[in-house]
């Protein structure tokens, strides 16, 4: 076999199959196995040098070996490989499909009259291979003409923004369920009973020292009245609490210390205890907040 398939095929052909197994019994997920395991792959990239370079030498010593016979030696091993490539018909013909070139011994015939000191040039025709590879692009330009230019399929760009505008829509559905991901136009009031618990929790441990326990205002305003310096509503007291009260005399921001989730929670809270009538609150600042109506949904 060795003498009928040339090293430069054979190598790589192994090296080839050696990855197609590694991804075929190495589970590496969404990453190639070649990639996730450079090691393996600094393993084979050494083997298959290896593999060249012995294949190289081999055929150095063959050809020093072969130089050194004798005629009558020489007259065997020719008809020996005759004898060889007759059992190999199909081995000259797949030979002949890809490589078309003079023997030696009739490269007389195609030396072309060009002469640059004592260099002769051969007229040899184009390779198979080269000539059926340019017929192969030609068909697959007029394919890609026809299919993208004629027939109006997507391509590449289009298939691009399509893609994006699908993964615009994935993030955004991803969000609604992404505690963390929220921010003052998302977010919502909660008014499940656990998650009011949660937030008394974290006002308790973050709030009470400005605003007191039961929310009646200290240093900082009442929060169980209808007046709000910077706006009531869930959308307002979450963006009051994230990044603070007015410049130089507010509450700090509490974006660093409390995820957007904890703030949700807090702010909830906060709007649940409006009208709990907390004793000796503190007098009223800001103005008066009501929540805009929301407009009435179109009958169907």
């Amino acid at each position: 076999m060795k003498k009928f398939i040339p090293v430069y095929v054979r190598v790589p052909l192994l090296f080839a199959l050696v990855f197609m197994a590694l991804e075929f019994f190495i589970d590496s997920g969404d990453r190639p196995a070649f990639i996730k395991y450079p090691l393996v792959s600094l393993f084979l990239g050494v083997f298959l040098f290896i593999q060249i370079a012995i294949e190289i030498v081999v055929m150095a010593i063959d050809n020093v070996t072969y130089s050194l016979l004798t005629d009558e030696q020489k007259a065997k091993l020719a008809e020996a490989d005759a004898i060889d490539y007759k059992e190999s018909a199909w081995f000259k013909k797949l030979k002949g499909f890809f490589i078309k070139t003079k023997p030696i011994e009739e490269e007389g015939e195609i030396i072309m009259n060009h002469n640059y000191d004592g260099i002769h040039e051969l007229d040899n025709v184009l390779p198979p291979w080269w000539v059926k590879l340019f017929y192969v692009c030609i068909l697959f330009a007029v394919v890609y003409l026809v299919r993208y230019h004629i027939a109006g399929d997507k391509n590449q760009v289009q298939e691009f923004e399509q893609e994006m505008a699908e993964a615009k829509i994935a993030v955004e559905e991803y969000k609604k369920t992404a505690k963390d991901l929220i921010d003052a136009n998302s977010v919502t009031q909660l008014t499940e009973a656990a998650d009011l618990a949660s937030g008394k929790k974290i006002f308790q441990d973050n709030c009470v020292a400005c605003h007191r326990a039961d929310g009646g205002g200290q240093i900082g305003p009442n929060l169980t009245d209808e007046y709000w310096l910077l706006g009531g509503g869930i959308k307002n007291v979450f963006h009051t609490i994230t990044e603070g009260g007015r410049d130089g005399k507010g509450m700090v921001a509490w974006k660093g210390t409390l995820k957007p989730s904890e703030i949700q929670l807090v702010a909830s809270y906060v709007l649940s205890l409006k009208g709990s009538n907390p004793p000796e609150p503190k007098e009223p600042q800001g103005d008066i907040w009501k929540e805009e109506a929301k407009p009435a949904e179109p009958a169907k």
